[in-house]
């Protein structure tokens, strides 16, 4: 028996053994902790997984299939137009109104298609951070102080975050940008304005869909809210004519889909989820099926969601057991955030940064449990600090982040977040 081999799975089983041997099962806040991560997950799959990250596979899958690579090199690689390659990735958010998890399919997609790492963290970054509905919030709730100072943070830590992967990984850039050099640009089966019309329309389902009610119950917002659904359908009406005129699906198909939305749409209009579904469901049937292009696309999402989900779902039930959900305690006592993030010191604000990188928000729910916990002497400084790490962060997103780019890659992306969101809280707490 070689024991310089043996003795790793020696040290697992032990390690294995003594935490089933020693696993508090019967005492009151592990069994919640338990019963919370499962509530965590049931709800992250009954909000998250239809309407967002369904929508997300599919666009991601099809940045694969039908859009070149060297394209995506040309506009987002290393050798790119710095300006124009950060500009449009930090923005990104102001249209993607999504969480730390439903961005990932789409940052795997077009770095996978040979965006440069520091283009693609930048997405990564800007997506869930700059959500122009999450900004307005946070400035009605907690100040406009704090959402001016999120917004502009949000997209100059984008543009900071990006570079600096790009620096420290420059050798890896540097490879990316000969590549780019000498590929040859692919041939095109349909011009641009069409191919950017069908992203258009999967874009306008995934934002409307996911369109969070806000407090105020009048405005502007309140009003696109009360119409998501009559929006999203509009989309959806689009997305099917582009279908049926210019990817050649079969118009009976289309038809059939789209007959059984709209009776369901109209039978339980309370329920207009199970409309939503029933059409993904029918698309994938129907793309699942051909042998072309639009079968190539069901499989390049189908590849997205099998790497991609298992490792949400496992990182939400981590997140679960740890820290609960909103308003209900995991492992961890919701008492020791409060104290660990009051006032305004260094250690409140890196607290609250590294935190708030593990913790899972879902779209503006940061809001409500930062107002908690400034109400609990929290500082501003602090609060900031959770802003920028938070939303854009979350221990799932980790997960498959490493996943796509690596371990060191993933843990120099969460160190720019953590270290600078601190950075930045103790520079706006000492102001205001």
């Amino acid at each position: 028996m070689n024991w310089k081999t043996e003795w790793k799975y020696l040290t697992w089983v032990v390690v294995i053994f003594l935490s089933c041997f020693y696993l508090p099962v019967g005492t009151a806040r592990f069994d919640n902790a338990v019963l919370e991560a499962f509530h965590l997950v049931k709800w992250y799959a009954e909000e998250h997984v239809l309407l967002c990250l369904v929508p997300a596979f599919f666009i991601a899958g099809a940045i694969g299939v039908f859009i070149s690579q060297a394209s995506v090199m040309k506009y987002l690689g290393a050798g790119a137009n710095k300006i124009l390659a950060y500009g449009v990735a930090s923005v990104s958010g102001t249209i993607l109104a999504v969480c730390s998890c439903t961005i990932l399919p789409l940052f795997a997609g077009i770095y996978r298609m040979g965006a440069g790492l520091g283009p693609a963290t930048a997405f990564l970054y800007s997506g869930p951070a700059i959500n122009v509905l999450a900004i307005v919030l946070t400035a009605s709730v907690l100040g406009p102080e704090l959402g001016i100072a999120r917004g502009l943070g949000a997209i100059i830590f984008s543009v900071v975050i990006g570079a600096s992967m790009a620096f420290i990984f420059r050798k890896d850039e540097q490879a990316d940008a000969a590549a780019a050099i000498v590929m040859p640009e692919d041939e095109v089966s349909r011009p641009l304005w069409q191919n950017g019309l069908y992203f258009f329309s999967m874009v306008g389902i995934l934002v409307f869909v996911n369109w969070g009610q806000p407090q105020d119950p009048n405005g502007v917002w309140a009003s696109i809210y009360g119409a998501k659904w009559l929006i999203t359908s509009g989309f959806a009406i689009l997305f099917a004519v582009i279908l049926v005129g210019w990817f050649n699906v079969k118009a009976w198909k289309v038809g059939l889909v789209s007959l059984l939305v709209a009776v369901a749409g109209f039978v339980l209009p309370e329920h207009p989820a199970l409309a939503f579904t029933i059409g993904f469901i029918g698309l994938s049937v129907i793309t699942s099926l051909d042998t072309g292009e639009t079968g190539r696309w069901f499989s390049s999402s189908w590849d997205f969601a099998k790497q991609i989900l298992p490792l949400l779902l496992i990182g939400v039930f981590i997140a679960g057991i740890l820290l609960g959900r909103v308003g209900h305690e995991g492992l961890i006592p919701s008492e020791w955030v409060a104290k660990a993030v009051g006032g305004n010191s260094l250690r409140a604000n890196f607290f609250a940064s590294f935190a708030g990188a593990f913790m899972y928000f879902a779209t503006l729910t940061e809001v409500p449990i930062l107002q908690g916990l400034i109400g609990s002497g929290m500082g501003k400084g602090p609060a900031l600090a959770l802003l920028l790490a938070g939303p854009a962060l979350s221990l799932p997103n980790m997960l498959v982040i490493r996943s796509v780019v690596g371990t060191q890659k993933t843990v120099v992306f969460v160190c720019l977040v953590v270290v600078m969101a601190t950075i930045s809280g103790v520079i706006f707490g000492t102001f205001f």
